[in-house]
């Protein structure tokens, strides 16, 4: 083990990273594939595939994701805005290509087809946004020459026109809703707070009006009656049938009529098998890295690291209460992955890189490199 003292990259590293929120991190991967070894088999034969394809790929997925995390956990935050940049701007590239020769799967086209596998880039234009709203905000509370909140709002229509356009409305709830919060910690008057708002729920009146699956699901998610809801009374019924501590690994039988039992329902599928008590322990571990990195947002001085650790913080655990709110009928279904427990290779790497921009930002740092960080100049003496 490296000491306080080694000069090297990795000890720097090992003793300047939040080393609880790796750990959480890196237990949320292994949870994914235990829980993914219940929810994937049954999905696996309903296909006509090996009894563990789901699990082996996703073990496959999860050696890049685990090498993306810890790479970007060692940048500066000045090459955080730097990969930011780039990633959004491919990423973005990628969520156009999707309208025009992407594969289109249920009404919409969200995925760009490489070779075996395919790419949603949809996921990684999340955590780069998020990096880049941050960056626009801190630039322009340090320099008045600097329109950073004009900067911040072209974003959000450059972002979310394109993924309205596919459609994913669940992306670009999440997305707005982001941006929203990182707006108003920026110091937002309430009259624009108001106003936003007055913006969203017009939008969605709009969503309901002109879109016909988000009518259907929100008709659903009002009245059951009015539509097939077999996947959410079939979530139910796994949460009532594993009880507090589930029906042991492999004994689930509830899953094997569950449609999305490996991606969107997997919640359902944990508290099968495992019991309300281990969907209890992943939602503390969620909490965890929330609660641990806006503390870590407070006590910082750099507006861009501060903007930049709430935002990242509130885009994973907002995506985490949307899939789990789903999995028990308090919102409609958004087709939202849990973080690090879904299956899904694009959203896997993208909350990798997610997290390994938190990560990076989150290391502890001297009090004189926060000050440069914040004035754009080296403090001497």
């Amino acid at each position: 083990m490296s000491s306080r003292a080694e000069p090297t990259l990795l000890g720097k590293w090992w003793w300047t990273v939040d080393r609880s929120l790796l750990f959480c991190v890196f237990g949320l991967m292994v949870i994914g594939v235990v829980a993914l070894m219940a929810g994937g088999p049954p999905v696996a034969e309903r296909l006509g595939l090996a009894t563990f394809h789901f699990v082996n790929r996703q073990a496959i997925f999860l050696l890049p994701a685990v090498g993306i995390l810890l790479f970007v956990s060692f940048l500066s935050p000045r090459w955080v805005r730097r990969l930011a940049l780039v990633t959004f701007i491919g990423a973005l590239i990628g969520v156009v290509a999707c309208l025009f020769i992407g594969a289109e799967v249920k009404g919409a086209r969200r995925w760009l087809s490489l070779g075996p596998m395919t790419l949603q880039p949809s996921e990684f234009l999340k955590p780069a946004f998020v990096v880049l709203v941050a960056w626009a905000f801190s630039e322009g509370s340090k320099r008045a020459d600097v329109p950073g909140t004009l900067l911040a709002m072209l974003l959000l229509p450059i972002t979310v026109v394109p993924l309205i356009l596919q459609p994913d409305f669940g992306q670009t709830m999440l997305v707005t809703l982001v941006w929203g919060g990182l707006f108003f910690i920026a110091g937002l008057h309430w009259f624009w707070v108001m106003g936003l708002g007055g913006a969203g729920l017009v939008g969605i009146a709009a969503a309901y009006e002109f879109v016909p699956h988000v009518r259907e699901r929100i008709e659903r998610f009002m009245d059951k009656s009015s539509g097939d809801s077999f996947q959410v009374d079939t979530a139910l019924e796994s949460f009532a049938a594993g009880g507090l501590l589930g029906k042991g690994p492999g004994e689930g039988s509830v899953k094997r009529i569950l449609p999305d039992a490996h991606t969107d329902f997997i919640f359902a599928v944990t508290a099968e098998e495992f019991g309300v008590v281990a969907c209890l322990v992943l939602i503390s571990i969620f909490a965890t890295i929330v609660l641990r990195a806006l503390w870590v947002a407070l006590a910082s001085e750099d507006p861009f690291r501060r903007f930049a650790v709430t935002g990242l913080a509130m885009l994973f655990g907002v995506q985490a209460c949307i899939n789990m709110l789903v999995n028990v009928h308090l919102m409609p279904a958004k087709g939202m992955t849990l973080p690090f427990i879904s299956y899904g290779g694009s959203s896997l790497w993208s909350l990798a890189l997610g997290m390994g921009f938190l990560i990076a930002l989150s290391r502890k740092r001297p009090r004189a490199e926060e000050m440069e960080q914040f004035t754009g100049h080296p403090r001497h003496g």
